[in-house]
């Protein structure tokens, strides 16, 4: 395991940051500094700016962002503030506790992020920063929360209906319908799909990273989210439409047209996975936990396991 006291401090300085400018912010600066690496790539290969800066200690969603989503579920036991909110940025409080909350959990998401990269062939086969941001929220909803990790509405439904959106609580309205979200996964997974095979054809040195230039386009986009605008939150449909379709690339010949169907799928799968979890874990919770995060990590082990059984075709 790779962890130096450098890489410790600036978890501790990235999950402070995250809570101070609030945790949506964190990430749409991760959307930048992956655009940023993605060039950097292009200009040099071995440029570490992708995997030590907007996916590393200072700008990962597992250290920036966890840290200001835990944050904000402590905020919310001391001060007038949901414990959902991950927009408002936690230093208009001028409590230091506050932002300390955000360095601790930058700091367990770092080490967390590292064991589970180590976990025998799981480790290898899924996105590491996405379970440890899965897994900060949730352990961040127990310590700070009030309503449980499952929390239901109030209809007094039995079953699934209990988890239902309402007007008390829900995620993202616009994609809380089957057949809408459905349409969104096509669409916005065949457009992350493109993209990603289009650089991994043109750039073949930079071919591992193609899938994250959506992925960043989309973090990016959440800057309309903030400000009221409601866009859609694509990301856990862009990455893993990009990882499947990169991926099976080879498998198929090279055959771009059948990389990006495949691809589409894994969009679908992300953008249901989402909303299932944005329903058990976030619309009626009192704490953050990200629909996303927990559709990333099981899209991509899914994408690389069953990739794995397939050879390439020359």
């Amino acid at each position: 395991m790779d962890i130096d006291l450098f890489s410790i401090l600036a978890a501790a300085a990235g999950g402070f940051f995250g809570a101070a400018i609030g945790a949506l912010q964190a990430f749409i600066f991760t959307g930048v500094m992956v655009l940023v690496g993605l060039v950097s790539l292009i200009a040099d290969p071995s440029s570490p700016i992708l995997g030590s800066v907007a996916f590393g200690p200072a700008f990962g969603p597992h250290i920036s962002f966890a840290g200001g989503v835990a944050a904000a579920a402590y905020a919310a036991r001391k001060h007038d503030l949901q414990g959902k909110d991950i927009v408002t940025p936690l230093a208009k409080f001028a409590q230091p506790d506050v932002l300390l909350v955000g360095a601790l959990f930058g700091v367990f998401g770092y080490f967390l992020q590292k064991l589970v990269a180590l976990i025998p062939w799981f480790g290898a086969n899924t996105d590491s920063v996405a379970v440890t941001v899965l897994v900060s929220a949730l352990v961040a909803r127990i310590v700070f929360g009030r309503k449980g990790v499952f929390a239901r509405n109030s209809s007094g439904a039995s079953g699934w209906a209990a988890y239902s959106p309402s007007d008390e609580g829900r995620w993202i309205e616009g994609q809380e319908r089957f057949v809408p979200n459905t349409v969104l996964g096509v669409f916005v997974g065949g457009l992350g799909a493109f993209v990603a095979i289009t650089i991994a054809q043109s750039l073949p040195a930079i071919a591992g990273s193609a899938a994250t230039f959506m992925f960043a386009v989309s973090a990016v986009s959440l800057i309309f989210l903030t400000i009221g605008i409601p866009v859609p939150v694509t990301h856990h449909i862009t990455l893993p439409a990009g990882v499947a379709a990169v991926t099976f690339l080879p498998i198929v010949g090279g055959q771009a047209w059948a990389a990006m169907l495949i691809g589409i799928a894994a969009g679908v799968l992300g953008a249901w996975i989402a909303e299932v979890f944005a329903r058990l874990w976030l619309a009626h919770g009192d704490t953050h936990i990200d629909p996303p995060a927990a559709a990333i990590w099981p899209v991509t082990t899914l994408v690389l396991g069953a990739a794995a059984l397939f050879p390439a075709v020359s």
